[in-house]
């Protein structure tokens, strides 16, 4: 299942059990750290205004206070809220269960987190954004060279992006954004 809009996760391993699940672009809010990040609060409200965004955290407190202030950042109309099911257990990596004794996203079962992004409304994703790999941004003259930090920090700033993204963060962005054919033309002005 491929899905069009951004998945905005809580950490690591929600996304790495998410991307066993579907096929999506999917962002991680670092947990509570998403509230002094300006660059990805920034990020996330491109994000949700050019593709749109589900958000799916955990059901214990601090998903809620994430989800909440997700709430509170982005537009509504472009945002979409999954929910996983309450589920007793203990996620394999830790010791002992949460306070609440409940499976967070990482814990769930693909078929689960499917059914949970299907109930919120995911739009299936027909076409495919080229992805861009660090050999283009070298081929590009934006890596490698000797004006390319410079060449990358005024394509980041034409495209209002962050000016600190390493070349593998810069590489992500530009294909979540689907800017792949538009580099070219965007060095040249």
């Amino acid at each position: 299942m491929t899905i069009k809009e951004v998945i905005i996760v809580e950490g690591k391993y929600d996304k790495n059990a998410l991307a066993q699940a579907v096929d999506a672009t999917i962002l991680t809010t670092g947990g509570v750290s998403l509230f002094k990040d300006k660059d990805l609060k920034k990020l996330l409200l491109r994000l949700a205004r050019e593709r749109g965004v589900i958000v799916l955290t955990d059901g214990d407190g601090a998903g809620l206070v994430i989800r909440n202030h997700l709430r509170g950042l982005l537009p509504p109309e472009q945002v979409k809220h999954a929910y996983i099911p309450p589920r007793q257990g203990k996620e394999p990596r830790k010791a002992k269960p949460g306070r609440a004794g409940l499976l967070g996203v990482e814990g769930m079962e693909p078929s689960v987190l499917r059914d949970a992004l299907v109930r919120a409304g995911a739009t299936p994703h027909e076409g495919e954004h080229r992805a861009v790999t660090k050999k283009d941004l070298y081929e590009w003259g934006l890596s490698g060279g000797v004006n390319s930090a410079i060449l990358r920090k005024k394509l980041q700033a034409k495209l209002d992006l962050p000016q600190n993204l390493s070349a593998k963060a810069l590489c992500e962005v530009l294909t979540m954004l689907g800017l792949y054919d538009r580099i070219p033309e965007l060095l040249r002005d």
